[in-house]
């Protein structure tokens, strides 16, 4: 290190989002990098920041424009000083970083796939013609629709309880979450089943924990290179890749998931049209060192196949 660690009179600022899931991610980075430099508590402080995916509820996040609802301002704090690294859902983050920040840092990935949720534990196929799920996401509304265009989806967000409570409301008969969170928050009284990537491929970078810092910052890069797990920032950096190429925001209906499988690299993706009419997917190896190449390639090849409007809203 060129300079001291921090201390309780000097703590390392995470900035996060304030919902019980991104909390209880801060603090998994946090418990990290007390563990990788025998750290007290107080040598971090946890400052939550509003933004604006959050503090809207009443609208879908295609209406409130996509990628970067639930990190700007926190990157705005991160570029001002006013925190020094900031802890992301990796889902939720634009490909590009703003100029002078680097995401380069991701913790080991949970569980990558959507749960299904009904409160009595009904899979997918058993829901009955004409029933009603909800969801706020594009990409599994436009999946659901492709595999069950008999089903009625609407518009569905807010936390873990939020959603439950609708359930029990009548507002739908079933609801989407990801593994992940309810993983993380120990949520284990939530009746789910996993959707396999048979079923539905996930989210690109779904269930991945990324961390921010200033580019300038040495020190931070530092500390944060000592808790990287390379595994999930190989598989981050193909998943990404194809998004990037796609240019997927959430405006687009997106899936994707890489593996490590005997060795190699193994990437799913899907496109599909906004209305679920359509899917195009595609299934490729490489050795690890090409991921984020392929992640290009079988986005190329997607675009290639699906042509001009493929993304068009209906």
């Amino acid at each position: 290190m060129t300079r001291p660690l921090p201390t309780p009179a000097n703590p390392l600022k995470i900035g996060t989002r304030g919902s019980p899931l991104a909390l209880a991610q801060a603090e998994e980075a946090r418990a990290r990098l007390m563990a990788a430099f025998d750290l007290p508590l107080e040598a971090f402080r946890i400052v939550t920041i509003s933004t604006r995916g959050d503090r809207v509820q009443d609208r879908s996040l295609r209406e409130l424009g996509g990628k970067g609802l639930f990190s700007k301002e926190i990157e705005e704090r991160l570029l001002s000083g006013e925190v020094d690294i900031a802890v992301h859902s990796t889902k939720d983050m634009s490909v590009e970083q703003p100029e002078g920040l680097v995401l380069s840092t991701f913790l080991p990935r949970e569980n990558p796939f959507d749960a299904f949720i009904t409160l009595d534990g009904k899979a997918l196929a058993d829901l009955p013609q004409g029933a009603v799920v909800g969801s706020s996401s594009l990409r599994r509304k436009a999946q659901l629709l492709n595999r069950r265009p008999d089903l009625t989806v609407v518009e569905f967000r807010g936390s873990v309880q939020t959603r439950l409570q609708k359930l029990e409301d009548g507002v739908a008969e079933a609801t989407f979450l990801a593994m992940a969170g309810l993983n993380r928050l120990g949520r284990d009284d939530v009746p789910r089943r996993a959707v396999t990537a048979e079923e539905m491929l996930p989210a690109i970078a779904q269930g991945a924990i990324s961390i921010e810092h200033r580019a300038a910052d040495t020190v931070v890069a530092e500390m944060l290179a000592a808790i990287h797990h390379e595994e999930t920032g190989v598989l981050m950096a193909c998943e990404r890749a194809f998004l990037a190429r796609l240019d997927g925001s959430c405006q687009t209906p997106i899936a994707g998931l890489a593996e490590i499988v005997d060795g190699q690299i193994r990437l799913r993706g899907e496109i599909l049209r906004t209305d679920g009419s359509e899917s195009l997917a595609d299934d490729m190896t490489a050795p690890v060192e090409d991921g984020a190449k392929m992640g290009i390639e079988m986005a190329a090849k997607l675009l290639e196949r699906a042509g001009p409007g493929f993304f068009d809203w209906k």
